[in-house]
């Protein structure tokens, strides 16, 4: 598929942000509309979003006013042709070495919750969404990370059954790599990639990544000029080569 962006702001307090995209195999386009307002001295900020689905999105949020780091948000949506409705009442307190979130989604109702904490290049998060109506935990991850210069490690276990790890390095100014390796318990298969990325010159990059299901993709960014940047991929399925089903994508973005 093919898509497109477009950006503009009012350094003030207003912004608007368009997109659109297309999918050439089934032929659907979509489209989105999206304005946000801010009010510096209050705090307080408006976002409001319609898209080609007839979809209706608000969120009203205020930040440092009642703490220093802490958000509060109202965010709602509706569908006008079939009136169905949705909320999430959201809160977040962000300070240096601290990030927690707290979000109350409606239907269900549904609480989720988060947290990270950071020392020393050391992150430790963890997740869980929790349904009332049900009185059920039905998220329960943990994540740990580290970062030391050009070098990162993460690993995270998902309900107690999916487990992952990852391994970024930043070999030179041009050249980042990373490995990425994943499992299930009480099965016996395991994925894995590895990707790469080099930078041709201060507008151009390459890239390149593969997996354990022979899967290979290509991408090539240029920045044709300040705010203007194109980008072109692919994906091509090293098992079924001469079958067909790659994948080709082209990428427009305009920022004014």
């Amino acid at each position: 598929g093919v898509g497109e962006e477009k950006k503009t702001a009012d350094e003030r307090r207003q912004e608007f942000n368009t997109s659109g995209s297309t999918n050439t195999d089934t032929g659907k386009a979509g489209g989105s509309l999206e304005t946000k307002y801010k009010m510096k001295d209050l705090g307080l900020s408006l976002n409001q979003k319609w898209n080609t689905d007839n979809m209706l999105t608000t969120e009203v949020s205020v930040e440092d006013q009642l703490a220093q780091g802490l958000k509060l948000a109202l965010d709602t949506s509706v569908v006008p042709n079939t009136g169905k409705r949705s909320g999430k009442l959201k809160t977040g307190y962000k300070r240096d070495l601290v990030n927690v979130s707290c979000d109350i989604d409606f239907e269900g109702p549904v609480v989720h919750s988060a947290a990270v904490l950071g020392y020393e290049g050391w992150l430790v998060g963890y997740q869980m969404a929790f349904d009332t109506a049900k009185s059920k935990l039905v998220q329960n991850n943990f994540a740990l990370g580290y970062k030391a210069g050009d070098f990162q490690l993460h690993t995270d276990v998902n309900d107690g059954a999916e487990f992952g790890g990852s391994v970024y390095q930043k070999v030179s100014d041009q050249l980042e790599t990373a490995v990425t390796l994943a499992w299930t318990s009480g099965s016996n298969n395991t994925c894995f990639g590895v990707a790469a990325k080099y930078q041709l010159d201060k507008d151009a990059s390459v890239s390149a990544k593969v997996n354990n299901a022979s899967l290979i993709g290509v991408g090539y960014t240029q920045s044709l000029r300040p705010g203007v940047k194109l980008t072109l991929s692919a994906l091509i399925d090293g098992k079924n080569f001469s079958t067909g089903g790659h994948k080709v994508g082209l990428g427009f973005e305009l920022e004014a």
